[in-house]
This record gives structure tokens, sequence and C-alpha cells, in this order.
């Protein structure tokens, strides 16, 4: 089966940019959100960072505009009926991720495939909430997607090979490197990673160094491009507080209890860039 058409539910920071590359890829797509306000900033998003890549002549004009114009967006579930692809970038919370599958579920054809871009929770779970987990995965893109190359794809256990074949050379079809792993918590990124953030913030909590020595110590020693710290603010401390929560569900193992210090600060409303501070302080609008 080849991916002609893709639908992309949620117009966020993640969303907006599978959308971006699924549409560079000459794939129509539909993307869904809950309010046109959050379309009409994703799009504009989107057009913008087309224009980045014009710009740094990776390219044509002619390439963003025939882009642009195969990307549709929708309020309207329904108009998703006849798509070959829908991938969920919605919240990183389970119950939000079941109900809209079961949605798409009795509104997409037999033959569509879905997709999650889930960062930790179980693909099995989620397509347990559908009849079709044969025609069920995950695609975890990493942000920026329209920058980063790889595509960690997993498999639930009922995907099908075809569904695993289809999705592998759509990822392909999108410049992307895909890397497949079986269903478990986290799944290898997020496994790995998180524990390693969680530790950096445990470092601070217990006054080992200031933040900017912790971010420097991990990119000059480790040649990371980015300090644990500076990075969990990039991802968002919501949402590495949920990735962490599903590892110590999963696992039971004390080792991956959030940090105090995590927990405090996301009850505190210092998520993010967008919120204006995370573990450093930014100019910029708090989360409308």
């Amino acid at each position: 089966m080849e991916i002609g058409t893709v639908a992309v539910v949620g117009g966020g920071q993640m969303g907006n940019g599978i959308a971006h590359v699924a549409a560079a890829a000459g794939c129509d797509v539909i993307l869904a959100d809950l309010e046109d306000r959050f379309l009409e900033k994703a799009r504009a998003t989107i057009e913008r960072n087309f224009d980045r890549e014009v710009a740094k002549g990776k390219r044509t004009a002619d390439d963003k505009r025939a882009a642009l114009q195969r990307l549709t967006t929708t309020t309207d579930l329904s108009k998703l009926s006849a798509v070959d692809l829908v991938i969920e970038a919605v919240v990183e919370n389970e119950d939000a991720k079941r109900d809209l599958f079961s949605r798409l579920d009795r509104v997409c054809g037999p033959r569509t495939i879905l997709a999650s871009n889930t960062s930790s929770i179980s693909i099995t779970r989620l397509a347990a909430a559908t009849t079709r987990p044969d025609r069920f995965i995950g695609m975890h893109f990493m942000n920026p997607v329209p920058v980063m190359e790889l595509v960690e794809v997993i498999r639930g256990i009922a995907t099908s090979e075809e569904t695993s074949s289809t999705v592998e050379a759509l990822a392909r079809r999108m410049g992307k490197t895909p890397i497949f792993c079986n269903d478990s918590p986290g799944f290898v990124s997020n496994r790995v990673l998180m524990p390693m953030i969680n530790e950096a913030i445990e470092t601070l909590r217990e006054g080992v160094a200031t933040r900017e020595a912790i971010d420097g110590i991990l990119k000059l020693g480790m040649n990371h491009p980015m300090g644990p710290l500076q990075l969990a603010d990039f991802i968002g401390l919501d949402t590495c507080l949920s990735i962490l929560r599903v590892l110590q569900h999963g696992f039971g193992d004390p080792r991956y209890r959030p940090s105090p210090l995590l927990v405090k600060m996301v009850d505190a409303g210092w998520l993010d860039k967008k919120s204006g501070r995370g573990f450093y302080e930014y100019e910029s609008a708090p989360r409308a």
C-alpha cells in the first residue's frame, strides 16, 4: 500500500511539523484541530518553516507553493474518512489519545492506518481502543520535525508486517530514517533520555552545580548539542513529567521516580519557552 493522503490530528509543535514534512513529501495533507485559531497558527508556523528552508536553499519557492497547496485544515473529524493514514499528535495523555482513536476508528475507512506520535504510551493499549490493532502503529517523530532525521517506529503486539512496511516507506519519502523497536514504556528514545534529564534535575535540586554548569558539562564533555536542562525546557517540563510517570508506572522501578523539583515546577506552571519560564527564563507570552 502506498500512502497518498495523510491526516494529522493536533496542530501544535509536533503536529504542524509532521504536516509540513508530509506535504513536502508529496502527500495530500489534512491538518485537524479543535478550533480554527489553532489551525491558523499551525499553518502560519508551517509557512515560516518553509520560508526558512527556501532561504537555506533546501527547497525552492515552487516546492513551498506546491506543498502548501496540498495542505488543508479542518475542525471536523468526519473529513478524515477517506485518508490512507492518520497520525495523532495531541497531548501526551493516554485517556485523551484512546478517546480520539476510538472516534477515528468509527470515522475512518477500514483500510486507514492509525498511527500515534506518542513519546511513551503503550501502542498496544492505544490500539486496543480500535477495531484495527493490525493497522495501528507508533510513529514517534523527533522535535523539531522538519530538521530531525529520526522516526522511532513502534510495533504493537498486533501490528501487521504490511502496516510496518507501509509506514517505513512513508517515513523514507519524508526524508526520515525510520528505526523500529517493539512496544515498551518510553520505547528506546525516552527510556534512555528521560532518566538522564531527571538525574540532571536532581543534580540541580541537590545543589551540586548551577544550571549553566550542568548543561555546559554535558554539552562539552559528552558532545551533546544541548544540555539536559535546556533540552527539558525545549521538550516541555509537563511532557517530561508525563513520560517519567509512564516509565515509573510501567516498570514499577523507583529509578524512574520524577524529581520533586520537576513536579514542583510543573505545578507552578513553569513549563517551557512558551510559558516564559522553565529551568531558564524566556521572553515570550504565556501559553494560550
